[in-house]
């Protein structure tokens, strides 16, 4: 058995409101998942093959701290308790049964939430699935394995499709992997998990807790010495069942409806020359339909308009390249370009009907649900964005107490795709975002105990129109495992 406990947490922050969103919580919940992804303790290791069985259970607490300061520079304050707890089954390596759940609670201090929702509590389950794994049961069979394989799992499960630049969420659903010598096929059919995703539309009124996209997809891959070619296709369809938006009362009131399905063709490769360069890359165009915008701007006021369903027409790219020293302290340093179109006729917002695309007109700002490295203070969506990454990290000392305590730091400049166009906040016609240093920490005191340090702070650059002054991230976190 293995329990693990998060302590401590503590973070400070400051993010930009979407000039038509319904709160900051979208960009908040960005900041939190890449966090979680990157903290998280990894309940979920491989059996040893000669266990014929072995039940593994447990689970940790995370208690937060977090000061926010909005782009007026108000400040909220959020204490966050969790509670995570899993279970985990595995039999001959073939037969695996997983699940794990966490109940949460979000206190804000006075008025300071970004919501009406205000104080909340949520118990959810984040992860229950069965998985088979062919090649392994055969082996229990006295089979020999060979080259081939076949891999389910079905049930609520976190998946990061290709490199995460289109998906990067948890589903209900089934994926699957079939491997035929050296060409992989990855399948995925699911639903996203409505309380555990934020969706790209923030200006649905359940964007922050109840959404559900389907994804439906499949990618072919090969490994071809050190490099691994892939290219996919995915679809993604609109299942939120979102009743008409009002804003405002009589002739003038803005009706809004939501509706969003798109789909995305990719391509990519990952792989490594000799043992120093490690590199991945995906692209990806995405197409669809949108519903358009619900108004239009005069001089004295916002008008209402007939909304019209328009073609999407959009392209991303994550390029990024790693370079490993081979030393003592597992040296390396990182460049990373993320790329994202956007749309000069859109209104408002990058991602959101309300403020959207203009009627008559192709929706060329990329959308989707992915999951990459934007910062921890700035955490922009990956669409209408030029960002690019510089990194550095090494394990510093070799003496038995510190020899575990990596120490890294990241260098962002973001800019936008188009200079026209909005982003998720307000902008005027100028490319540069700005920058924003990171640091982090990550110490394993011992073999029970794991420590993490976070701090990030972003510069509003020339086209950030509402808020000049620097917005800080700061997160502390220790773990106690046994």
């Amino acid at each position: 058995m293995k329990a693990s406990f998060l302590a401590t947490g503590l973070g400070v922050l400051a993010i930009g409101l979407p000039a038509f969103a319904q709160s900051g919580v979208d960009k908040f919940a960005r900041q939190l998942q890449m966090i979680q992804q990157q903290t998280r303790d990894r309940v979920n290791p491989d059996v040893p093959a000669e266990q014929r069985a072995r039940i593994d259970y447990g689970g940790y607490f995370s208690s937060s701290f977090l000061a926010v300061d909005d782009t007026q520079q108000s400040t909220h304050l959020l204490y966050q308790p969790d509670l995570i707890t899993y279970f985990r089954l595995n039999f001959d390596g073939a037969h695996e049964v997983f699940f794990r759940a966490r109940a949460s609670a979000r206190i804000f201090e006075g008025g300071d939430s970004f919501d009406t929702h205000g104080n909340t509590q949520m118990a959810v389950v984040e992860q229950a699935y069965y998985r088979f794994n062919l090649a392994r049961f055969q082996a229990t069979q006295g089979k020999k394995p060979g080259s081939d394989d076949f891999t389910i799992t079905g049930g609520r499960q976190f998946v990061l499709w290709a490199n995460g630049l289109i998906l990067g969420q948890y589903i209900d659903g089934i994926t699957s992997e079939i491997t035929l010598g050296n060409v992989e096929l990855s399948l995925l059919a699911g639903v996203t998990v409505g309380q555990l995703t934020i969706d790209f539309d923030n200006s649905r009124r359940s964007f922050d807790d109840d959404t559900h996209r389907g994804f439906y997809g499949g990618m072919v891959s090969t490994q071809i010495g050190n490099h691994k070619p892939f290219v996919y296709g995915m679809i993604q369809r609109d299942y939120n069942n979102d009743d008409t938006m009002v804003v405002g009362t009589g002739p003038n009131s803005l009706k809004t409806d939501f509706e969003y399905n798109s789909w995305y063709i990719g391509t990519g490769i990952n792989g490594s020359f000799g043992d120093h360069i490690i590199y991945s890359s995906e692209i990806v165009y995405e197409g669809g339909d949108t519903l358009s915008n619900s108004f239009a701007e005069t001089s004295t006021a916002l008008k209402p308009v007939s909304q019209t369903t328009e073609d999407v027409s959009a392209a991303a790219a994550d390029f990024k390249i790693d370079y490993v020293f081979g030393d003592p302290g597992r040296s390396r340093v990182s460049f990373e370009t993320i790329l994202a179109t956007g749309a000069h006729n859109r209104a408002s917002s990058t991602s959101a009907t309300f403020g959207g695309i203009a009627p008559g007109n192709t929706d060329h700002a990329f959308n989707a649900l992915g999951l990459l490295n934007t910062g921890l203070a700035y955490a922009p969506a990956i669409s209408n964005l030029t960002a690019f990454r510089l990194g550095a990290s090494t394990f510093p000392f070799t003496n038995k107490g510190l020899r575990r305590l990596q120490v890294g730091a990241d260098f962002f400049v973001f800019g936008k795709f188009n200079s026209n166009a909005p982003v998720d906040e307000p902008t005027d016609s100028d490319w540069f975002l700005g920058v924003e240093p990171d640091l982090y920490l990550n110490w394993q005191v011992t073999s029970d105990i794991t420590f993490a340090l976070r701090y990030g702070v972003f510069f509003p650059g020339s086209a950030i129109t509402q808020d000049e002054h620097p917005r800080n991230f700061v997160f502390a976190g220790i773990t106690f495992s046994f």
